[in-house]
């Protein structure tokens, strides 16, 4: 009998036609992958869409007229009595000058209580001195306050200051938020203290040495914060409410809230549009610090 000698050089799997190759192989295994993920993909457009559709409606609704509003079935296609509705707003209760007072309060606000959270976390954070833990623990016992608590004693006190009917009522109240506080200090327990130690050492004082390397290191926390506190301080209803007096101290969700009626006399094509109108200041803010904002959130997602 003869045996048959197989050379090694030749990969009997190759010698089969029958067999993918390595490259169609893959291929084949990638498409199997993406037709699996094709489900997953489905579920989360349609909860993307329900996401999104009520925010469709009101930017749709505010094109509309008033007695389209409530049309059935409901049209979905954007009309064009946008500007006739903000002319009604105007002339009910002065769009502009109330868009003015919002961005005025929600801006000075935020940016205020950017500052002093900036220095009392870098305080909590960087310095030792006697009752710094007692003064930390006091200030979180004031995150489970509900806010309706303090409005009585907050009234009496601007009442007793006469700051009433005035800027200085609504912005002096939100230039100190805990929470805002509490994130500074925590995300500055981060910060190596030799970074610190050695700008020191060149001769930096303590501001220059806060404003020249803790802020541009604490940007993307500062950017995600500054978002949190503008869109507080934006939509922020009943201390307004309380604290004025005069119309053209109004603040729009406030002076949105006059227009309330009864059914019968309620311009909901001008409150919607208005509403819409409400909400492009927190598109604008949100586009400027996006980088910054979703910098941060990696930062924070990739520590450690």
């Amino acid at each position: 009998m003869t045996s048959k000698t197989v050379d090694p050089s030749v990969d009997p799997r190759r010698a089969d036609p029958r067999r993918p190759s390595p490259e169609r192989a893959n291929r084949e295994l990638l498409s199997l992958k993406k037709l699996r993920g094709w489900p997953l993909t489905f579920f989360l457009a349609g909860i993307t869409g329900l996401s999104i559709a009520p925010f469709y409606w009101l930017v749709v609704s505010a094109t509309r007229k008033d007695t389209e509003v409530f049309d059935w079935p409901p049209k979905l296609l954007p009309g064009g009595s946008l500007g006739e509705n903000l002319g009604h707003l105007q002339d009910k209760i002065g769009l502009l000058r109330v868009v003015g007072n919002s961005l005025l309060v929600a801006g000075v606000q935020t940016v205020g209580a950017l500052v002093v959270a900036l220095l009392a976390g870098y305080a909590f954070a960087k310095f030792r001195f006697r009752g710094r833990t007692l003064l930390f623990g006091l200030l979180l016992s004031t995150l489970v306050v509900p806010e309706q608590v303090v409005l009585v004693p907050l009234f009496k006190m601007m009442m007793d200051f006469g700051l009433l009917d005035t800027y200085q009522a609504l912005i002096l109240p939100g230039l100190c938020v805990p929470f805002a506080i509490f994130l500074m200090r925590q995300s500055l327990s981060s910060l190596p203290d030799e970074l610190l130690d050695a700008a020191r050492v060149d001769g930096a004082g303590e501001l220059r040495v806060l404003f020249s390397v803790v802020v541009p290191v604490m940007r993307p926390v500062l950017a995600a914060l500054s978002i949190f506190l503008f869109l507080g301080s934006w939509n922020q209803f009943v201390w307004p409410l309380i604290a004025l007096r005069s119309p053209d101290m109004h603040t729009l969700p406030v002076a949105l809230a006059t227009l309330h009626g009864n059914k019968s006399n309620t311009d909901y094509g001008a409150i919607l549009s208005g509403t819409a109108l409400s909400t492009l200041p927190m598109m604008v803010l949100f586009l400027v610090l996006q980088r910054q904002f979703i910098s941060g959130l990696l930062a924070g997602a990739t520590k450690g």
